[in-house]
């Protein structure tokens, strides 16, 4: 299309990118809205009435944007205009096709096509008018598309009623001269799933509609094609669209939304209506006839609905098969329902689409040997946790039904249910789905969406990539965050907005809410867990300013999409961070455990508040329901009927006074001189790191206590003071005055209670003249840690690059390579590596710990490879997926992490070279730790360490 139209195609970006709607007159441009005026839109009876739907749509953004009506007319020229908006189906209205057949209009590139629409300007189009803009489409919903396309373009947003985002108004709307489309969609069916669906969205929908009936589902027909989609799983969880209501089915085909049935629901019928009316057992071996009649019934109920209809069955309630299901039968199954199918429907087989899930266990049996035809859609699977199981080989032979993917933002299963907030940063979404597209899974993409809102924001981004993998790349994901909150918020905050959503969903797919504890994130080693909470709070209060800064009227929008899911997991993880300490603080005896356990109250209590806020008071009750999700004390994979409040401790305080002393890194305290504490060692490589002590009060009666030290070299924060609780001492080194090599010097602790408590601080200034020219990483606290993304040198080959994902990983970005679809490589001899520099002065046996995104073995191999060696030492080659048990399984998830280790030797001390090498494509590093005797216990690992230039 672009090759016949060159270069007054424009691609129309759904986030923003290419604006052809201005506020300003523009030369030759056409006034959509000018001087008070819109321009008449001219529709057609013989439209399809979605398209008319959409048309009134428009009208009504229109006047939303503009405060003024813009008139309907159908099948005629408006008398007394010079300006008219043309909107109609190719062959579908007669004006339009009047132009095309009097070469007025080009529209050459349209017939046939997939949901693709035009957009262009055209002068004279009928004697007595001077200008047009015409929107027209390939089909139904190529027009329903263009029409949406141009909400979105004056500035009405998808999400204007779903999350009460507001309409600017304009003083002018003008279209720029050209022609502008989208293409054809690169995915047939792209949609979502509404799934896990109590007790938020059920609860909601009951209250303000009644139920799942066809009110409620306008308003989400309407969002999908909004987003460009045009494919929905209906709410199943007690529900059952088409038994619900009536009206639900053929007001989605009126508006263009195909529908299907989940994974587990053949033959459009919802799994609750074998609960209503089934007789029998869910067994085909046993009840066979039943099962085919109450098949039959749901494809004459489905009619001529546009629908893909789901082959096969699991166990009752989405289960698995009995154990020992035998491939035969489910082949018989498929077989007797494609009879089914093609009897009630009077047409071939392959007329209607169909779909058979690869799901969970299913996959076993494709695996096995199980085959449908040709022209049935395989529907491929992640394992619910965002890591696309199996994709077609490159070198398949093509079906006609072609291959998508079932994929989740939401779930219910273990290692744990993930239902409450978003949790998906869209840099894993993008290189999963566009690992998908490459190896050929392009018929359906769905998505499990849980109560739709609060995934709004994945959502889009799900949609618009289906629309077009290749449009999007790696490098673009912040340019598409910040076109997408411009969309919602105007252009002022847009980058800092963009920035709180994609480092929110970062923050919370390190670790899902619902899988917090107070032991995630360590107390005791690199300042983790008050780290992981000072950064998330700091997220807040650049939310709260910009939500101060904003319009009152966009506040409510603003709420949804952005400031409560981060106000909502700060307080979560302050509150978990508050127990751990309550539960340290009562073990070393401490005079504030009380407190703590206070402040953890009052941290739940505001996790309430802020789900009511929510509910009762946010865009006046609007949402009300809609944060009833219980995430607050889990004991296994299903979620509490309600939240609990973890467990706190207390502590009983005696009146007199008793001074007590703890140190970083240690969870013993010292109440006197027995056994000296020592805090973490000092390091000249990493001179601005310091560590604390803490003194502290295990009576109600205050203190005073003084601090002092042989040395000039240590900076002590406060030497003396009056301890009523506790206070935290902050030391550091002032290297210019610390001796060389190793030194260890006393700190002397008295208190006026009389108690003396001994602290040792130990100072390695031992920095090598070797390091003046060296070049990389340089080993502190017996260890060096890397960031995958920060190497020192990158060896490719013509065929196979190296790739940064951005903002891919628990804490940067990952390192890839390129194309995903290479084959497998062997490691050595100039083959691609990426190199990491670093200094040690360990001699002897080391491990490198290797830190991967939690890919599976998509390609039907035996498990993703890499290889990795040290100077001149063997190349190792180290399966990510040698140990294949459940449990492992399950850690990567929970860890959003794969995690492996290799043994090592280093002959010298010095400068050395770590190489990591390709094996298997699709593999994400993120970080390379070497644990050189030092590394402590901790959740993200230590902290990177020092690069010298």
């Amino acid at each position: 299309m672009l090759g016949l139209l060159g270069s007054s195609l424009v691609n129309a970006q759904i986030a923003g990118g290419a604006q052809y709607v201005s506020e300003a007159a523009i030369q030759d441009g056409f006034a959509l809205f000018s001087k008070g005026q819109v321009a008449p839109i001219v529709a057609s009876k013989q439209d399809y009435s979605g398209v008319d739907r959409a048309i009134h749509n428009l009208q009504i953004d229109l006047s939303k944007v503009t405060q003024a009506n813009a008139d309907i007319v159908y099948d005629q020229i408006p008398k007394g205009k010079k300006s008219i908006v043309l909107i109609g189906t190719l062959g579908k209205h007669p004006l339009i096709d009047q132009l095309v057949k009097n070469k007025k209009l080009n529209l050459s590139y349209l017939p046939g096509k997939w949901e693709t629409f035009s957009i262009q300007t055209i002068n004279k189009p009928f004697s007595n008018i001077d200008k047009a803009l015409v929107i027209v489409g390939s089909d139904k919903r190529g027009t329903i598309f263009g029409a949406y396309d141009v909400c979105a373009q004056i500035g009405v947003s998808p999400w204007n009623w779903w999350a009460d985002v507001p309409v600017k108004t304009k003083s002018g709307l003008y279209i720029k001269p050209g022609v502008y489309s989208q293409g054809e969609p690169k995915v047939k069916y792209r949609g979502i799933f509404i799934n896990d669906e109590a007790p938020a969205l059920s609860g909601w929908t009951k209250e303000k509609f009644g139920g799942f009936n066809h009110q409620f589902y306008e308003k989400v027909f309407e969002l999908i094609l909004r987003l460009k989609g045009n494919f929905l799983w209906p709410a199943m969880w007690g529900n059952a669209f088409y038994d619900d209501d009536p009206l639900n089915a053929p007001l989605a085909d009126e508006y263009g939304v195909v529908i299907s049935t989940s994974h587990h629901e053949p033959l459009m019928r919802a799994h609750d209506e074998w609960r209503r009316h089934g007789k029998g057992q869910w067994n085909y071996a046993t009840n066979d006839s039943t099962l085919r009649e109450f098949w039959r019934e749901g494809i004459k109920r489905m009619g001529k609905n546009e629908s893909v209809v789901t082959l096969a069955m699991r166990g009752d309630g989405d289960a698995p098969m009995a154990q020992g299901t035998a491939i035969e039968l489910l082949e018989r199954i498929v077989k007797d329902q494609r009879q089914i199918i093609a009897e009630t429907t009077g047409k071939p087989i392959e007329q209607t689409p169909q779909v058979w899930a690869l799901y969970k266990e299913v996959q076993d049996y494709y695996d096995k040997g199980m085959r449908v035809p040709d022209d049935v859609t395989l529907l491929l699977c992640d394992d619910n946790w965002g890591n696309i199981r199996k994709l077609p080989k490159l070198d398949a032979k093509p079906r006609t039904g072609g291959y998508g993917i079932y994929y989740h933002f939401d779930y219910v299963g273990g290692p744990r249910n993930y239902k409450w907030l978003n949790t998906n940063p869209l840099p894993r979404i993008h290189e999963q789905m566009s690992l998908a597209y490459t190896y050929g899974a392009r018929q359906i993409w769905v998505v499990n969406v849980g109560d739709i809102k609060p995934m709004e924001f994945p959502i889009s981004f799900f949609l618009d990539l289906a629309w077009d993998p290749t449009r999007i790349k790696s490098n673009q994901i912040d340019q598409y965050s910040e076109q997408w909150a411009t969309q919602q918020f105007g252009s002022t905050y847009a980058k800092d907005i963009a920035t709180l959503l994609a480092t929110y969903a970062k923050y919370n797919a390190r670790r899902k809410p619902e899988l917090l504890s107070p032991e995630t994130y360590s107390l005791l080693h690199y300042r983790e867990a008050e780290t992981v909470v000072k950064d998330y709070n700091a997220l807040l209060i650049q939310a709260e300013k910009i939500n101060t800064s904003l319009p009152p009227q966009y506040r409510d929008a603003f709420f949804q999409l952005v400031l409560h899911p981060i106000q909502a997991c700060a307080n979560l993880n302050e509150l978990y961070y508050s127990v751990a300490l309550n539960r340290l603080y009562a073990k070393q005896g401490r005079s504030a455990t009380n407190n703590l356990a206070e402040k953890a109250r009052a941290l739940y209590q505001r996790d309430s508040e802020i789900s009511d806020y929510y509910n009762k008071t946010l865009a006046n009750g609007k949402w009300s329901h809609m944060m009833d999700q219980t995430h607050i004390g889990y004991t296994y994979w299903q979620q509490p009927a309600q939240n609990k409040i973890p467990d706190l401790s207390s502590y009983e305080a005696p009146t007199a006074a008793k001074m007590g002393v703890a140190v970083e890194g240690n969870a013993l305290a010292r109440t006197d001189a027995s056994d000296p504490l020592v805090l973490p060692t000092f390091y000249a490589q990493t001179p601005e790191i310091g560590h604390y002590l803490d003194v502290y009060n295990q009576g109600k009666t205050p203190f005073t206590y003084q601090i002092s030290t042989t040395t000039n070299c240590l900076q002590i924060e406060s030497q003396q003071g009056k301890i009523e609780t506790e206070q935290r001492i902050e030391i550091r080194v002032d290297w210019s005055k610390a001796p060389r090599g190793f030194s260890r010097f006393p700190l002397l602790i008295k208190a006026s209670t009389g108690q003396e408590i001994n602290v040792y601080v130990d100072v390695q200034n031992n920095l090598s003249p070797e390091l003046s020219n060296f070049k990389g990483f340089i080993e502190s606290d017996g260890y060096v840690s890397m960031l995958a993304e920060h190497y020192t040198r990158a060896v490719e080959s013509p065929e196979l690059k190296w790739q940064n994902l951005p903002d891919i990983g628990l804490q940067a970005g990952g390192m890839t390579s390129s194309p995903n679809t290479a084959g497998i490589k062997t490691p050595g001899h100039g083959s691609p590596c990426l190199e990491y520099s670093f200094y040690s002065g360990k001699i002897g046996e080391i491990k490198v710990n290797a830190l991967f995104s939690p890919t599976l073995e998509f390609n039907e191999s035996n498990g993703l490879r890499y290889g990795i060696s040290i100077d001149d030492g063997p190349i190792q080659s180290i399966n990510l997926h040698q140990d294949k048990s459940n449990q492992a399984w399950e850690r990567s998830v929970a860890n959003n992490i794969r995690s492996l280790f290799s043994t090592h030797v280093l002959n010298q001390a010095g400068a050395h070279t770590l190489k990591y090498w390709v094996i298997d494509p699709g593999v994400v590093l993120q970080k390379i730790i070497i644990d050189l005797g030092g590394v402590k216990q901790t959740y993200l690992g230590p902290p990177e360490s020092p690069y010298r230039e």
